[in-house]
């Protein structure tokens, strides 16, 4: 089980896209997890053939635990000769090997008692608040799992009447939270979770800046003014870039804290926060941002913008970050103070860009400036640097021809 960001601790396997025998690439999709974010699509980092798989759909596992063997090398093209077949049960004579991997029936109605129940957090969670048994319920998400619209459905039912109608003076039970409101409250205890960790162990400090963004936005002007309308670059893209670039020349800012020592990373890879329409936040990652020009970096972000609101991200959509960036310039923030996620060792923040009075060559100009927010850990750099990093970020907007 993959790590999908600092708050996960566990997932839970909503289906499998692959089965033994068949042979995988890098990049593919190989299942589907939910986490307490957002459903994410796990990909294979490695090319062979499966041997095994070790998790069954509706299995919630803790983050690190084996969901399958693959077999790489030599072997792996004679184990798409002979595909290894499944041990049988013991409780159950021989049969033929399954075409896809071992996945536990539909369950029935009235289940026998003992039998193994899959059951997604989320259904378990509404069941207990509405009062449903899951015993009698037939699962319709993969492979038989009980999903929380199984018990939504179940909670809709009609009651038999009782033999007397009750009083009109009766008061009438508030309604149970819907699965919506319960997937927010999750994400946002999620949230807190890693955060409040992050507060306790991280000694943040933080730098702001007000920097000039007129040069910037006359250059972006001139440029939008040649394209059609649906390949116009926003302000977010030049100043991604510039956060991008500016980090070449503060390594200590981009990288991981982990095992009581920093390492750095290995590229540029900008984790950008996107609020859900649902409620919560993901944040996932333009890799080698600061090697993208703007056109493929405005379209890297309104792309996995589109795919995390839609909630088809993959696994290596949102993992190594090695900085992540938040911008709330579009509700009207002047400022933002984010906190950092670890073991992120940095994290930027924007604001709106506004008109402000501006002292240029001695004399007063109101100018478009935006507000820039630094928070790092003290573990790793200090004040200086990061001074130093706002500084060659304000230098790179007030030329975009660089960017």
């Amino acid at each position: 089980m993959p790590s999908l960001g600092s708050d996960m601790d566990e997932g839970t396997l909503l289906e499998w896209r692959i089965r033994p025998g068949e042979r995988v690439a890098r990049g593919q999709i190989v299942a589907l997890v939910d986490t307490e974010k957002a459903e994410i699509e796990i990909e294979c980092w490695h090319d062979g053939v499966v041997e095994q798989l070790y998790a069954q759909v509706g299995q919630t596992l803790p983050v690190g635990a084996p969901l399958a063997r693959l077999r790489e090398g030599e072997g792996a093209a004679a184990a798409v000769a002979a595909p290894p077949t499944p041990p049988p049960q013991a409780s159950a004579p021989p049969a033929p090997p399954p075409a896809r991997a071992p996945e536990p029936a539909p369950l029935a109605a009235h289940a026998e008692p003992g039998a193994r129940r899959h059951v997604t957090p989320l259904a378990r969670r509404l069941a207990q608040q509405r009062g449903v048994e899951l015993s009698a319920l037939a699962g319709s998400g993969p492979g038989g799992a009980i999903v929380a619209e199984d018990v939504e459905r179940a909670a809709a039912r009609p009651v038999a009447a009782p033999p007397q109608a009750a009083p009109a003076s009766v008061a009438v039970a508030p309604a149970a939270p819907a699965p919506a409101r319960e997937r927010r409250e999750s994400v946002r205890r999620a949230i807190a979770t890693a955060l409040a960790k992050s507060k306790r162990e991280i000694p943040h400090y933080y730098l702001s800046s007000a920097l000039d963004c007129a040069r910037a936005l006359e250059w972006l002007r001139e440029r939008n003014a040649q394209r059609p309308v649906t390949e116009r670059l926003l302000p977010i893209a030049l100043l991604l870039a510039a956060t991008a670039k500016a980090l070449r020349r503060a390594p200590e800012l981009c990288g991981r804290y982990q095992g009581g020592a920093f390492q750095p990373a290995p590229g540029i890879h900008l984790a950008v926060v996107v609020s859900l329409r649902g409620g919560g936040l993901v944040a996932p990652v333009l890799r080698d941002a600061d090697a993208l020009p703007l056109d493929a970096l405005m379209r890297a972000l309104a792309e996995q913008t589109r795919r995390a609101r839609e909630g088809r991200l993959r696994s290596g959509d949102v993992a190594d970050a090695s900085i992540t960036v938040t911008s709330l310039g579009e509700l009207g923030v002047d400022s933002v103070f984010p906190v950092i996620h670890p073991p992120q060792v940095a994290i930027v923040g924007f604001g709106r860009i506004a008109e402000a009075p501006v002292a240029v060559s001695g004399m007063l100009a109101v100018r478009p400036v935006v507000h820039c927010t630094l928070a790092a850990d003290h573990r790793v750099s200090d004040g200086m640097r990061g001074a130093r990093y706002l500084a060659e970020l304000g230098r790179l907007l007030g030329r975009p021809e660089e960017l």
